[in-house]
């Protein structure tokens, strides 16, 4: 459990400079300049995400359960998956009607995500892991919310096209096989 802990607070920490600590990121920002600023930030992502798959890995067989998920929730959390892997493709892509819509989508998707896995998942590992995740994401937008929004280029619909079709077979994929092959469960057994 202290791996994962350990990846989390990197992963999320590094995440979080910005908003927990934005002077502190200005100063590094002009100490390092911006290449090496962005290097070291994706080292420590990098180090926190491969600690949050490995820590994950040695809890998740032998984790005790908080509490038991009601079963009709699964189909509760197929929708919500499917609509934050929308909002997360939307958000890697030049403005659409759906990141308009959605200021900060790929934050909202975690949100999703995240509530998706918890209702499914009681095991104190999986909790760990969601809800530090739901609760970074729900912090993170409320600091977001207190920036001035930047101007943006005007939405196409040919991204809001592409956000849905491309979640979609991201979300087929995961369903399919990849959830499986990748983390040893699937969403539909």
């Amino acid at each position: 459990m202290l791996i994962l802990v350990v990846g989390l607070i990197l992963f999320l920490g590094a995440h979080s400079f910005r908003m927990l600590a934005p002077a502190g990121r200005d100063a590094a920002l002009g100490k390092l300049g911006e290449g090496p600023y962005k290097g070291a930030y994706a080292v420590v992502s990098l180090i926190g995400f491969v600690l949050i798959i490995w820590g994950f890995g040695r809890t998740a067989s032998d984790s005790a359960f908080l509490y038991a998920p009601p079963f009709w929730l699964r189909h509760v959390t197929e929708l919500l998956v499917l609509v934050a892997l929308i909002l997360a493709v939307a958000s890697a892509l030049p403005p659409s009607h759906i990141s308009r819509a959605v200021r900060h989508p790929l934050l909202i998707g975690t949100m999703l995500w995240a509530v998706a896995h918890l209702f499914v998942n009681g095991e104190v590992g999986t909790t760990l892991l969601f809800g530090a995740f739901l609760i970074w994401a729900v912090l993170d937008l409320v600091s977001q919310g207190r920036r001035p929004a930047t101007a943006k280029a005007p939405p196409s619909w040919r991204f809001d096209i592409i956000a849905v079709v491309a979640g979609a077979v991201i979300y087929g994929l995961l369903v399919w096989r990849a959830h499986l092959w990748l983390f040893g469960v699937s969403p539909i057994a």
